[in-house]
C-alpha cells in the first residue's frame, strides 16, 4: 500500500447482506390455463394434471392468472374459481401457489388481493398498471395499496414492454421496504436494471421475467426465474436455478445452453401462442388460446417441431403422485 493510501474497503460477506426469502428462489411455473374446445370454459382436469406435472419435475410453485394464463380473457367468475382451485391443487400436490392479481385500477387490483389471500394463495403476482401510464409516485402507491390490504406475500411484475410503465429500480427500493412485498418479477430484458435492483434491494427475491435471461440474472443476484419454458421442463428448469444458487456456474451454463433453442422457439410470436402449440404437439393439449391470441402459425409449429426433436426425454406426462406439503409451503 502506497503511503498516505487508503486501505482496500473489504467486500462484504453473504453473512453480513441481507438475503431473499428462501420461499421465493428457484422456478416457479407461469402455467397455461387449459380451455375446453373452442376456448369455452377452463378444463379443471386438465389443469390438475398440469400441475401434478410441474409438482413431479419439482417445481417451487405455479403462478395461476398470469400473462401466461390469459388472465386477460378471464371473467371475474373464471378467476375465482380458477385461483381457489389451482391452490387446492397445488397444495394437495405440495408446491406453491400464486395468484396473479395485477389489474390497472388500483381498486380493482385491492380486491383481487383480498380475495386471493382469503382463497388462501401462497402469494401474488401483480402486474405494472397497464395502458394509463402512472408515473413512478402512481406506481408506487398503487402497490403500497396492494401490499397493505392483505397480509400475503406480493412479487412486482416489472414488464414495460406489455404495460406501458417501467418500475425504476429507485422505485423498487421504496417497496421493498413493505413487509409485505418479497419479491420482483423482472422482465425488463435489462442486465443494468436487474443488477441494479438486486443491489438496491438485498432482501428481495429477484426473480427473471424471461427464460433466456435466467443464467445473466443469477450472475446479478438473481434467485430464480417465472418460467414459461417450465411448462414442458419443470426439472430442467428447476435445475438451472438450483445450480445457479449452489454457485454451481459451469453446470448452470451447460442447461441454459442446453435449453435456449427450444426458448427461442417459444416466443417466435406472442406468449402462450407457441408455448399452448409445444403441449398440444406433445400431448399435453391445453385447448385453445382465447382471442384476441390466435393459434399459431405453421411456421412457429415447424419451428416448435425443430427444437422439440433435441429433447427426446419430453414425453406426455403420468399421473404424478402428489408429495407431501411442507411447513414452508403453507
Amino acid at each position: 500500500m502506497n503511503a498516505g493510501s487508503q486501505p482496500e474497503r473489504p467486500i462484504p460477506s453473504a453473512m453480513t447482506i441481507a438475503q431473499p426469502p428462501v420461499q421465493f428462489r428457484n422456478a416457479f411455473t407461469a402455467i397455461i390455463t387449459p380451455f375446453t374446445e373452442g376456448g369455452k370454459a377452463i378444463d379443471f382436469g386438465r389443469l390438475r394434471e398440469q400441475i401434478q406435472f410441474q409438482a413431479a419435475g419439482q417445481i417451487t410453485g405455479v403462478v395461476l392468472a398470469g400473462t401466461t394464463g390469459e388472465s386477460p380473457t378471464l371473467s371475474s367468475a373464471e378467476w375465482h374459481e380458477l385461483i381457489q382451485r389451482g391452490v387446492t391443487f397445488a397444495h394437495d400436490a405440495g408446491i406453491l401457489a400464486v395468484a396473479g392479481t395485477g389489474s390497472n385500477n388500483t381498486a380493482h387490483a385491492v380486491e383481487l388481493q383480498v380475495e386471493a389471500a382469503r382463497l388462501g394463495a401462497d402469494a401474488t403476482l401483480s402486474v405494472n398498471p397497464y395502458y394509463n401510464k402512472p408515473v413512478q409516485e402512481g406506481l408506487y402507491r398503487h402497490f403500497m395499496a396492494q401490499a397493505d390490504s392483505a397480509a400475503i406475500p406480493t412479487i412486482l411484475y416489472n414488464i414495460p414492454g406489455r404495460t406501458g410503465a417501467l418500475l425504476q429500480p429507485e422505485t423498487v427500493e421504496r417497496l421493498a421496504r413493505h413487509p409485505n412485498i418479497k419479491a420482483i418479477k423482472e422482465a425488463t430484458g435489462s442486465c443494468d436494471s436487474a443488477g441494479e435492483i438486486a443491489a438496491r434491494c438485498p432482501g428481495l427475491a429477484l426473480l427473471s421475467g424471461d427464460d433466456a435471461l435466467t443464467l445473466p440474472f443469477a450472475s446479478l443476484g438473481g434467485v430464480g426465474v417465472v418460467s414459461v419454458i417450465s411448462n414442458l421442463l419443470p426439472r430442467e428448469t428447476g435445475d438451472l436455478c438450483r445450480a445457479c444458487n449452489a454457485g454451481n456456474w459451469s453446470r448452470a451454463l451447460e442447461i441454459h445452453r442446453s435449453m435456449l433453442g427450444l426458448i427461442k422457439a417459444l416466443f417466435v410470436e406472442t406468449n402462450p401462442i407457441p408455448i399452448k402449440a409445444a403441449m398440444k404437439l406433445l400431448g399435453r393439449d391445453g385447448g385453445s388460446t382465447r382471442l384476441p391470441m390466435t393459434e399459431a402459425s405453421p411456421s412457429t409449429i415447424a419451428a416448435l417441431q425443430k427444437a422439440i426433436a433435441t429433447w427426446p426425454t419430453l414425453t406426455t406426462p403420468a399421473t404424478a403422485a402428489p408429495r407431501p406439503l411442507t411447513a414452508a409451503a403453507r
